[in-house]
């Protein structure tokens, strides 16, 4: 059967799309490669810290990994119980106001999140963070000193936490909306109660869209820039302490600090320093895809 003109100008336009895209990504990672390529290949006394490239971009590697881990693994298991209360749970009325509310909160702009975790959440954590030096100061994370100004990692992780909240949650609850009505009233007719049906069969039939969510959600946190870089009290190094006064930075949060400042091969490690970065979203995504597409051939609908 011949396509019609239209089918045709949309399969055009949709390739065209998809290879613009590809190009685009090769041109950023060819730009980040060739500018970042003087500072791979300096002396390593000419590299800010004189220890070269490696021991520079460490410390903010793992500042990144650290806060963006951390704060998925607050924000996602939330996402998830509030996009269950409102699918489920909640009258209409008040889920149709809760679905908003957790939209717009994607729309505050990272730097309002930034100045609220630095004026308002870092002096509440001041107190709690004492409290779990001194009783759970034998697990890492909390060994102290606490900080005394409350700017530490544990606030970087919450307000991260906060800010990619309204992308996983949007996403699973879509998902949840799709789960087929055959399904739920199944297991509702075979004696399940309201729990049993959504642990039979939305959580199954959402799984691969709670995982692409969630990394959605990891890659917004590892890139974050401004609220960070607000937040945190940067004094380097490379620690799992959440609570002291010793933080090491992000690598987004150090480029957009230093870059105005920086010239010559500081540039260029600050850029290296983005390519990794830039390689570290690209792994993400591919894995999230993958992990995803084990699923594709489970649609829900059989």
């Amino acid at each position: 059967m011949p396509q019609r003109p239209g089918d045709r100008i949309f399969a055009g336009a949709s390739t065209g799309a998809g290879v613009l895209i590809l190009v685009v990504l090769a041109g950023v990672a060819a730009f980040l490669l060739v500018e970042a390529w003087p500072s791979l290949t300096a002396p390593a006394e000419d590299i800010p810290g004189g220890e070269g490239v490696a021991v520079y971009v460490w410390p903010l590697l793992f500042g990144t990994l650290i806060s963006a881990v951390f704060a998925l693994l607050i924000a996602s298991p939330l996402a998830v119980a509030i996009a269950l209360f409102i699918t489920y749970y909640a009258p209409r009325r008040i889920a149709a106001g809760l679905g908003y509310l957790i939209d717009l909160l994607a729309a505050v702009p990272s730097i309002i999140y930034g100045l609220w975790g630095f004026t308002v959440l870092a002096p509440l954590t001041v107190e709690p963070a004492n409290w779990l030096a001194e009783n759970l100061g034998f697990i890492p994370l909390f060994a102290g000193p606490p900080s005394a100004t409350g700017r530490t990692m544990l606030v970087a992780v919450i307000v991260l936490a906060v800010m990619i909240l309204p992308i996983i949650t949007a996403v699973v609850r879509e998902a949840f909306r799709q789960t087929p009505r055959l399904h739920e009233e199944a297991s509702l007719a075979l004696g399940a109660t309201r729990w049993e049906m959504i642990r039979m069969a939305a959580l199954p039939f959402g799984r691969s869209s709670i995982i692409g969510a969630s990394m959605l959600g990891l890659g917004r946190a590892l890139g974050e820039t401004m609220a960070v870089a607000i937040v945190l009290s940067v004094s380097g190094g490379v620690t799992f302490n959440l609570i002291s006064s010793a933080n090491p930075s992000t690598i987004a949060a150090n480029i957009a600090l230093q870059f105005p400042e920086s010239s010559g091969i500081a540039v260029n490690t600050l850029i290296a320093s983005g390519l990794v970065l830039f390689a570290i979203t690209l792994a993400v995504n591919m894995v999230a895809r993958a992990v995803i597409n084990r699923r594709k051939e489970f649609s829900g609908a059989n």
